[in-house]
């Protein structure tokens, strides 16, 4: 897939757990789990909002897109 979720990488510069965050958010962990390693087909534009907002963080800090070759 060509877009990367540096969810993990986000989490650890704010030293959040993936925990704090699914209170904070008020998602499951399974989830954002599911978000971290990439194995989400969509997310919701109001989901990224309140991660954002969880983690002071802009969307492209957490969402990527890596060209195919």
């Amino acid at each position: 897939m060509a877009i990367i979720v540096n969810l993990d990488v986000m989490l650890a510069k704010r030293k959040m757990s993936l925990t704090e965050l699914s209170e904070k958010v008020d998602i499951t962990i399974s989830n954002l789990s599911i978000l971290k390693t990439g194995k989400a087909k969509a997310i919701r534009f109001s989901t990224l909002e309140a991660i954002c907002e969880a983690l002071d963080c802009q969307p492209g800090e957490i969402l990527e897109y890596k060209q195919e070759v």
